[in-house]
């Protein structure tokens, strides 16, 4: 009998998978077909239905809902909001429409889904009274905070990779100028030497004066978008040796100079940092444990005597 179920099993089992094949070989070859029509230039269609199915399921299905979400994000939010949203994502070397539009219709769904938040708290979640409403405070600010939050996270981080690889990248373009380049020259080479986000920003400003912008608007530019002290710096500097006919090796030497006290100066304040946030996890975390340890068995034995 044991047999004869296992048997009846395995058969189900083999005629699923060779269903899931023939469906899964078909759709392959209509999805080869429709890659062969769309490379054909002049091949029509008279069906609209059959004409719309040529295009991809993304541009089918998913751009028309991303716009949809996209004007609503941007009917609904604040003035100047999306234009700060766009210099970040600038700062993160994304400057394009895309991100953007994608950010807005994230923060479109988060908001929406708060209500679907309260209710699965409400409803299913075993909690009662004030741990209730910190859990409906939680989630709120979860999702009405999440995407921003992210987004400043990471453009900090972008910041702080360009702060901390600064002086290494100066010192590359003072060698290179040193032994006869030029600065542009200069920084092409460093460019494919280092990869990163400061040398991208870089390559970004070349392309930029490569198109026809001159030298300062580049570098305006890319100081605007990093908004990194440091980089201010360098760029009035550099822009200071152009208009005055100064060394620009003599000015990149002082620049690194400059920038590696500036990253020690960094790394120090850090490291007075971490004490002080190291002490809210202390008194919440491990002190309590500690008074426990020590003073339990005292407490018990008073409650017992008294």
């Amino acid at each position: 009998m044991l047999l004869l179920s296992l048997a009846g099993v395995g058969g189900i089992g083999v005629a699923c998978a060779l269903v899931a094949y023939v469906l899964l070989s078909q759709s392959q070859e209509k999805a080869v077909v429709r890659s062969s029509l769309r490379e054909l230039a002049a091949y029509e269609i008279d069906n609209v239905r059959e004409q719309q199915l040529l295009d991809p399921l993304r541009q089918r299905a998913v751009l028309p809902v991303l716009r949809g979400l996209t004007g609503v994000g941007r009917r609904f939010t604040p003035q100047g909001y999306v234009d700060k949203v766009k210099a970040k994502f600038a700062g993160l070397g994304k400057g394009g429409a895309d991100a953007l539009d994608r950010f807005l219709a994230v923060r479109v769904l988060t908001v929406a889904l708060i209500p679907v938040a309260w209710f699965v708290t409400v409803s299913y979640l075993p909690v009662d009274g004030m741990l209730r409403l910190a859990t409906l405070g939680f989630f709120t600010i979860a999702l009405l905070m999440g995407p921003d939050a992210t987004l400043d996270r990471k453009v900090q981080a972008r910041q702080h990779e360009i702060r901390v690889k600064l002086p290494d990248v100066l010192d590359l373009l003072v060698i290179s100028v040193e032994a006869g380049l030029g600065f542009e020259q200069a920084l092409d080479r460093t460019v494919k030497a280092v990869p990163g986000a400061l040398t991208e920003e870089f390559n970004r400003m070349l392309g930029e004066t490569r198109a026809g912008s001159t030298r300062a608007e580049a570098m305006r530019a890319m100081e605007q978008r990093t908004n990194v002290p440091e980089m201010r710096s360098f760029v009035l500097a550099i822009l200071q040796a152009d208009t005055f006919g100064v060394s620009i090796g003599r000015v990149l030497r002082a620049q690194a100079d400059e920038m590696r006290i500036k990253r020690r100066q960094l790394a120090q304040e850090k490291g007075m940092k971490a004490p002080v946030k190291m002490l809210i996890p202390m008194i919440f975390c491990i002190f309590p444990s500690i008074f426990v340890i020590t003073l339990g068995p005292a407490v018990l034995e008073m409650m017992e005597n008294f």
